[in-house]
């Protein structure tokens, strides 16, 4: 498999015949791109490229038609996480932070949840539109990693029995610059099925798959020269793994002038109004840092009638 094919992709998989399905992430051009839109510390790129990865790892386990939301807030230098993937697979996200908060920190800070995130929650959010109703599952910000954070959620939300492992860091490109990459490796328990006998070797491969899965390193999840069918087969070939055809994913903002328009139509005269400086209104989409500015003939127009 090309490097092309084994980037920003969800490798989807099962493990037979332990009842164990799973999901494979590997990112590569679609996580640079969204980091490197904004100046963000390397801590904050990091964190919230854990969060995309985990977002696409987490809503490959669900069927739904509509966007799926990974989302923190805390009171920590990192104030509020969020990352988003469509049924369709466009992928986005982005932090909002307190540098002076993160500068204080010190290079010898140990980088976990309770460092940067502090106290707060973990919401998952699944969207399917105006005429349906929105799911949403909140739990505390439990644990040092955001992969612990979404274990706890699992065990306190949804009694789901899930091993995850997230690996996000800069690596050299073909040119010699350092460029993001992200994975994760996703695996959950299929619902008990059959007698006792069935269920003990359920359980016991459960077991194994958790320590074949923890042999898997951080590396293997970044190389793009590893293709995710070939990591699959080295972590689980001796309990027989089969995958499935990958899905494509792209960094892809919903933002467009249109949206930005009925957004400002929307507002009450004196608070639009409030947003023009120097003759001009510029908005700015926190996703993908696009700007859309409007002159004073082109917000008159936007002014309630």
């Amino acid at each position: 498999m090309s490097d092309r094919t084994s980037d920003d992709i969800v490798q989807p998989f099962q493990v037979d015949p332990f009842r164990l399905r799973g999901r494979l992430v590997r990112l590569g051009p679609l996580l640079d791109r969204i980091l490197t839109r904004h100046d963000y510390p390397a801590p904050v790129a990091t964190m919230l490229g854990e969060a995309i990865a985990l977002a696409i790892s987490l809503s490959g386990a669900l069927k739904y038609d509509g966007v799926f939301t990974f989302q923190t807030k805390g009171d920590g230098p990192i104030r509020l996480l969020i990352a988003d993937v469509t049924t369709a697979g466009a992928v986005r996200g982005y932090a909002q932070f307190d540098a002076d908060k993160l500068a204080a920190l010190g290079p010898e800070t140990a980088l976990t949840v309770p460092r940067l995130l502090g106290a707060g929650y973990l919401a998952l959010t699944v969207d399917q539109g105006e005429h349906t109703e929105r799911y949403q599952g909140i739990v505390a910000l439990e644990g040092a990693s955001l992969a612990e954070c979404v274990h706890h959620y699992f065990r306190q939300s949804e009694q789901v029995e899930a091993g995850i492992k997230v690996a996000v860091a800069q690596r050299p490109g073909p040119d010699g610059r350092a460029r993001w990459r992200g994975g994760t490796l996703m695996i959950e328990r299929l619902p008990k099925d059959g007698g006792a006998a069935a269920r003990e070797a359920e359980d016991e491969g459960w077991r194994r798959a958790m320590v074949l899965m923890a042999t898997g390193t951080s590396d293997e999840l970044l190389n793009p020269g590893l293709a995710p069918e070939a990591l699959l087969f080295r972590l689980f070939h001796e309990e027989g793994v089969r995958a499935y055809r990958p899905h494509a994913l792209a960094a892809k903002c919903r933002c467009s002038r249109e949206r930005v328009e009925r957004m400002l139509t929307a507002l009450p005269t004196r608070d639009l109004a409030e947003l023009v400086i120097d003759c001009k209104l510029v908005v700015t989409c926190e996703f993908c840092n696009t700007t859309y500015g409007f002159d004073e003939e082109a917000v008159a127009a936007l002014a309630p009638r």
